[in-house]
């Protein structure tokens, strides 16, 4: 359908829709992802931070443009999760910035709301890096402003066309994606939030918020068929080995028969995901092109079904972990970011005020730490995220909080627990902000864990469920014996400097093992002093360092 300006109900649709499509989207978005830890996926990211901005606005359906843009950006840069969420919200802000306190926008303006909100984006990052989420918002803000298009239907067409366009160029900006053989995961589910956008305007879509809360399990559909509100109903997904280059023409043939269509093609691999009423059809076309591999197809009629029956979201809210604290207001108050129960109580009997449940596989939003920081009374604040994708959220909390807050940018627990054991309470914050940072790069931490997908990296062939054994964050060790990789790891650790081996084992660990385990350690390293605490984190089996 022609629209030659955007409203506020207009930009409702678009944005609920772009929602829907990236919430159904962000398992093929997470398996993207090049590195094959547990972990926190950008799809899952960048969906629970989409959400909600769109809750935000949820009740200003009639509101003009503007309002509604400056809601949807208030509510994305709080509930922000991971980088990828992050640099989302930061996108969002953008728009909303270029379309300040309009009532209706027209094309030149909806082209350079999306310019603004590639600029905020690239300012958010301390060294951008092309390939990514920014390189994909850039090409949509410039491929708008180039354009000549003053339909914006035609206009968001034009740009989704050229922002995959750009998305399938990232595997030659980032070699990982090449040998991965894959393209941006943050970029993808960019393009995913452009073409819900694109497909509510020229089909003039009224979108309802997919999982809406409802006040009690049983949900009365009003008379409408729900079979009928979804039109087309298998997500089908698989990958085509082909040395077929040129997918354009297989491209075109299934985009006539379906929706909701991301087709991207690194060397001899093509992803496919779409939403059709024929999946038959779709792979007797894909097959056509070479081997086909990892098919997966859901009935999301079947889904939607048993999403109408289902809890509220706040029912599902994580949970902070409780940590009392004192109403005296103090010098230093403490947030820690924590993964696993004995994790938990180490920090709390280090003197945290404030522990949030979250890392590796749940990253907290800006909201989660905004709301911690503002429950501590205390003259300086300091954050340990413990995980290179949390330090933005925590950084943008710290700008949003009028307190004095101090951002510590630890990568992993072990560093948090050194900080603060060697923190002083009776110094001064900055001379104490210097000393952790220093303290920080002492910490060797080392992790075991499992490959949640088949992959090759750094030359390594890995494949799914192999025991994984990372060095700051980097792959070092491949096996299948649990306590033989840590053992290895900690190995590797080790210099003639080292004093202190810490190890702290997950709740799926053999408790005789891990005796084992670690008087082998006091054996070896009998110089050493080698202490073992139950974490009794998920996932990861081990967390260790060396200092």
């Amino acid at each position: 359908m022609k629209h030659l300006t955007i409203d506020g109900h207009s930009f409702y649709n678009m944005i609920v829709n772009a929602c829907n499509r990236l919430e159904e989207q962000k398992e093929f978005v997470n398996s993207l992802n090049v590195f094959p830890v547990p972990d926190g996926d950008t799809g899952t990211n960048m969906s629970m931070t989409f959400r909600n901005a769109v809750l935000e606005v949820n009740s200003a359906k009639t509101s003009p443009i503007g309002e509604m843009s400056k809601k949807l950006a208030k509510g994305a840069l709080m509930g922000a999760r991971g980088n990828s969420g992050v640099i989302l919200s930061q996108i969002l802000r953008g728009i909303s910035s270029g379309i300040g306190d309009a009532e209706i926008i027209d094309s030149e303006k909806f082209s350079h709301c999306l310019m603004e909100g590639a600029n905020f984006a690239y300012k958010a990052v301390m060294r951008p890096t092309e390939g990514t989420i920014l390189t994909i918002v850039r090409s949509a803000g410039e491929s708008a402003l180039k354009s000549n298009k003053t339909d914006i239907t035609e206009l968001l067409e034009e740009v989704c066309e050229f922002s995959e366009e750009a998305l399938n160029r990232t595997p030659e900006m980032l070699p990982v994606l090449k040998k991965a053989k894959v393209v941006d995961s943050g970029g993808t589910g960019l393009l995913i939030i452009l073409k819900g956008m694109y497909e509510a305007l020229r089909d003039d879509l009224n979108v309802e918020l997919s999982g809406e809360i409802k006040s009690s399990k049983t949900v009365k559909t009003a008379g409408v068929n729900v079979d009928e509100e979804i039109k087309f109903g298998y997500c089908t997904e698989f990958i085509i080995h082909s040395n077929e280059s040129d997918v354009t023409e297989f491209r075109n043939e299934i985009s006539k028969i379906g929706d909701s269509m991301i087709v991207v093609n690194v060397d001899d691999i093509t992803k496919v995901h779409i939403h059709t009423n024929d999946p038959g059809v779709v792979l007797s076309k894909a097959v056509k092109l070479g081997e086909l591999s990892k098919i997966k197809i859901d009935n999301m009629r079947e889904e939607h079904r048993e999403v109408l029956g289902l809890k509220s979201e706040a029912d599902n809210k994580e949970s902070y972990d409780e940590v009392s604290t004192e109403s005296q207001h103090k010098k230093y108050g403490f947030i820690s970011v924590a993964l696993g129960q004995g994790i938990t109580k180490i920090f709390k009997d280090l003197g945290v005020d404030k522990v949030i449940e979250g890392g590796q596989t749940m990253n907290p939003s800006t909201q989660d730490i905004l709301s911690s920081i503002n429950e501590i009374d205390a003259e300086n604040i300091i954050v340990f995220p413990n995980n290179k994708n949390i330090i933005m959220a925590a950084n943008q909390a710290k700008d949003l909080s009028e307190k004095n807050v101090y951002v510590i940018p630890t990568t992993t627990m072990p560093q948090a627990i050194t900080c603060l054991a060697e923190f002083d309470y009776d110094g001064e914050a900055q001379a104490n902000i210097e000393n952790l940072a220093e303290a920080i790069k002492n910490v060797k931490t080392g992790s075991v864990t499992y490959a949640v997908r088949d992959t090759e990296i750094d030359g390594n062939n890995i494949k799914e469920n192999d025991i994984l054994g990372l060095i700051e964050g980097k792959i070092k060790k491949i096996g299948n014996n649990v306590y033989e990789v840590c053992e290895d790891i900690i190995d590797s650790m080790i210099d003639d400097n080292s004093e202190l081996i810490s190890v702290y084992y997950g709740k799926d660990c053999d408790n005789g093992e891990v005796e084992k385990l670690v008087k082998k350690l006091e054996k070896k390293y009998s110089t050493k002093d080698v202490q073992c605490s139950f974490g009794e984190q998920p996932l990861y089996y081990f967390i260790v360092s060396v200092e």
